[in-house]
């Protein structure tokens, strides 16, 4: 009995494997743009870095428009912005990739000990996340970065992510509560399976498709995070990161009074609701890829 209930729940999730996956993401419309998009993101996150080099100050060419030679024009020192946006798009994906893997992992050891064990351990946990929830987020995260040295992207998903996970925990404790009484997780216990095993056989893939919407949320709230934290200039974050750009077309170019600095502003901004987006258009195929229940 124990191998036909019990594996029932993770069965689904190996079920044709990767492929299955991502037959599912194209056949559905909006993840197939989505998944494009992201693509497109991530091949200039992974290959500009190899093929280009940061751009050199030139102030005899600063402001210019966009011409044959600088395809969107240049900044404020006569750096071109496009080979600017390329390379940042490495910081902005790893700061958002850090801050959502850190909160989904708080936010799922949480929530999945929290509901399976319940009792004190049940209400501790729960006590600490209220406490974090009824705390305003973004005070606590701008007065965590004058604080905290952010100089890499590891560090700025840490200060992101402090506070983030609350709130999915909650979620989270939610959906284990309502399978922690199901007969697969009533028939492990029976045959003294560990809570390891448990979780990660049993609990863990019945709510995957729930972490990994929920992931592919916090990455796009981290990057309007992170891009509101730079404007703010409470960041001395080194690099080519997209909030960095738009602080510093505002700050040093006068971007909004009609400068030449517009495209070098306008370029991160669609590059950031490009990518937010395409995360919404991907996460809208990834229950049903997830779930084979769904698929068939």
């Amino acid at each position: 009995m124990k191998k036909n209930t019990a594996n029932a729940a993770p069965a689904y999730l190996k079920s044709n494997g990767v492929k299955a996956f991502f037959v599912s993401i194209w056949r559905n419309s909006m993840s197939r743009v989505g998944l494009i998009i992201l693509i497109l993101f991530l091949l200039m996150a992974v290959l500009g870095p190899i093929f280009l080099e940061v751009p050199k100050a030139d102030y005899l060419g600063r402001l210019q428009g966009p011409s044959s030679e600088h395809w969107l024009g240049t900044d404020y020192a006569g750096k071109d912005t496009l080979i600017q946006l390329i390379l940042g798009a490495k910081d902005v994906l790893l700061v958002a990739f850090y801050a959502g893997v850190i909160s989904i992992s708080i936010a799922c050891f949480v929530g999945i000990i929290s509901g399976l064990l319940g009792g004190k351990i049940d209400a501790f946990l729960m006590l600490i996340t209220n406490v974090v929830v009824t705390i305003p987020s973004f005070p606590v995260t701008m007065v965590l970065s004058m604080v905290i040295s952010v100089s890499n992207p590891l560090m700025f998903g840490m200060v992101l992510s402090i506070q983030s996970w609350a709130g999915l925990a909650k979620a989270i404790r939610s959906q284990v509560l309502i399978i922690k009484n199901r007969d697969f997780i009533e028939a492990s216990r029976i045959l003294g399976i560990s809570n390891f095993n448990i979780i990660v056989n049993d609990v863990i893939p019945n709510i995957i498709s729930y972490i990994a919407v929920n992931l592919i949320s916090m990455m796009k709230e981290a990057i309007m995070a992170a891009v509101g934290l730079m404007y703010l200039g409470l960041v001395p974050f080194q690099g080519n990161h997209w909030g960095m750009m738009i602080q510093l077309s505002l700050t040093t170019s006068g971007a909004m009074m009609g400068s030449g600095a517009i495209m070098y502003f306008l370029s991160p901004v669609v590059c950031i609701v490009l990518f937010q987006l395409g995360c919404y258009l991907f996460a809208t195929g990834l229950d049903e890829a997830l779930n084979p229940r769904l698929r068939s």
